[in-house]
């Protein structure tokens, strides 16, 4: 691994960047990010768990499962019919009754229920067409990120937490060497505490076991045996 201002670098195989990745991972969770009930920091907690989202994983690769989730995590955020769970269309039909009972209000003679209604109508028209825009913006970005973004820059992650970028590498040595991995911790203070884990584990770990996906239910069919309890950290362990 090399250390700079810019980050936390690694170059190598597919299993090396998985590793780089996960043992970033855990020295940020030793030093308490992932608590949404630490104080004042649960804004953190979020931003840690979409960078454990977006790491690259051991059953994943890059053209098609980082691509895909850089795409998701480069896209367009969600407006606010979106973040209400509510379609365009669903808006547009408020709106229409929110006029209907704006015109009802006139007839009846009161006017600021009339003007209320009127403004609200407006309210939901473009809110519909603000999520319709969205919805289309995305679609159109994701295509041309995956399709063409994506030959010409490194896939990349970035959010108050993390700021990572992979690429594959145009060198083909004799050391088989395919990734270059950067990942850097944009908080100062966090990044020096991050540094001293990753040094310690160099220090301590013979072996870093890559966690991957188990297929229990196959191992259930064919052994006719119980799928093993979940270990809540298996991301690391020794071996002498």
């Amino acid at each position: 691994m090399e250390e700079s201002i810019s980050g936390f670098k690694v170059r190598g195989d597919w299993s090396d960047v998985v590793e780089h990745g996960e043992r970033i991972t855990q020295a940020l969770r030793e030093n308490g990010v992932h608590d949404p009930d630490r104080d004042g920091e649960a804004h953190l907690a979020r931003a840690f768990e979409e960078w454990d989202e977006w790491r690259p994983k051991a059953h994943e690769t890059l053209d098609a499962d980082v691509s895909e989730k850089t795409a998701d995590q480069a896209s367009v955020e969600e407006g606010k019919g979106e973040k209400a769970g509510k379609e365009p269309d669903e808006d547009i039909k408020t709106a229409g009754e929110k006029l209907s009972a704006s015109y009802e209000q006139l007839e009846e003679d009161d006017p600021d229920a009339a003007v209320d209604n009127w403004k609200e109508s407006i309210d939901y028209v473009t809110r519909a067409a603000d999520s319709a825009g969205r919805k289309a913006l995305r679609r159109v970005e994701d295509t041309v990120y995956q399709n063409v973004m994506t030959q010409l820059a490194p896939y990349y992650f970035d959010n108050e937490l993390i700021s990572a970028n992979i690429q594959q590498s145009t060198r083909n040595g004799d050391s088989g060497e395919r990734f270059v991995f950067e990942v850097n911790v944009n908080d100062d203070v966090l990044k020096d505490d991050v540094s001293d884990r990753l040094a310690e584990y160099d220090d301590e770990i013979d072996r870093w076991h890559v966690e991957v996906e188990k297929d229990t239910d196959t191992a259930e069919a064919i052994e006719g045996a119980e799928p093993p309890p979940e270990n809540g950290d298996n991301s690391r362990s020794t071996t002498n």
